[in-house]
């Protein structure tokens, strides 16, 4: 690992990418985490609260409204780049017991060691790959009966296909408890076959499930971030898309830049024909720098 200019900032070498952690605003503290030369994750040291990515954001204002405001939530998270909502968590709900489930080891320590978590952060670290986990890591690990559970498994610009099918999200869903949301973050564009697929399989397991696009989901829209909320019981984000505004307080713009939530018949529509997407016909989600995309 070479540590650059900045005490904090590093290039790490992982095989198959280059990760690096840089400083992009000095007065907030906030670093940029970016692997393979794709940004994964922006954290400020100095004020956690703030989110720069939409799609964190997205998932954010589902976990405000998971318990009432300052109330400890445990969460899981399945892959964190450098442990945005994690801190976020541990910002606006102290206390809260959070696992962290990281393929990558050396660049989790990696992050950790230049940015540690604040004190008092009850936050563990489970090391190795989340399919696996999940189907085989003991209860003791504290990955069982999980209200929330967010799925951000990127390597670099893409999702693999192991994480990405009905028996992945089988596996994932043992853990949580009744009535609990997961989150899943996405990435595609175009027709949006991959994520309607997703959706489609989702929806298979769950009995309640909503897409937040930042993205016309009608059109044919550059690749961008999809998140899907899945649960047993009714999703906040569908029932109140209001909880997604986000108008820095702009009066003449009420709404905001609130982004597209499908669900009940509109989703339907969107997901169309898709298909469950199972172990058999699962595949890596689309190359972002595609100039076509599938569907």
């Amino acid at each position: 690992m070479r540590v650059l200019a900045d005490r904090r900032s590093f290039t790490l070498d992982l095989g198959h990418h280059v990760a690096e952690l840089v400083l992009y605003y000095r007065r907030s503290q906030s670093y940029e985490l970016i692997v393979g030369g794709i940004p994964q994750s922006r954290v400020s040291l100095a004020y956690p609260e703030l989110l720069d990515y939409p799609y964190v954001r997205h998932i954010a204002r589902m976990l405000d409204a998971a318990a009432p405001a300052g109330a400890p939530l445990r969460t899981v998270h399945l892959g964190a780049g450098a442990l945005t909502l994690p801190r976020y968590l541990a910002a606006t709900r102290p206390g809260s017991p959070q696992l962290v489930v990281e393929y990558e080891r050396a660049l989790g320590e990696a992050v950790l060691a230049a940015l540690p978590l604040p004190d008092g952060a009850d936050v563990t670290m489970l090391w190795g790959d989340a399919r696996s986990l999940a189907e085989s890591a003991p209860t003791a690990t504290g990955w069982a009966d999980v209200p929330f559970t967010v799925v951000d498994l990127w390597d670099a610009a893409r999702v693999s296909a192991h994480v990405s099918s009905v028996e992945f999200y089988s596996a994932v869903a043992r853990r949580m408890s009744r009535g609990g949301v997961m989150a899943v973050n996405l990435l595609d564009g175009g027709g949006f076959s991959y994520a309607r697929g997703q959706a489609a399989s989702l929806a298979s397991l769950f009995e309640h499930v909503a897409v937040v696009l930042d993205t016309e989901p009608f059109g044919h829209p550059p690749i961008d971030n999809v998140v899907v909320f899945a649960s047993d019981s009714p999703i906040a984000v569908a029932e109140h898309p209001e909880l997604l505004d986000d108008n820095d307080n702009d009066p003449d713009d009420p709404a905001g830049s609130r982004p597209t939530v499908l669900s009940g018949a509109e989703l339907e529509r969107w997901v169309g024909d898709a298909a469950l997407v199972t172990d058999a016909t699962a595949t890596d989600s689309p190359d972002p720098d595609a100039a076509e995309l599938p569907g």
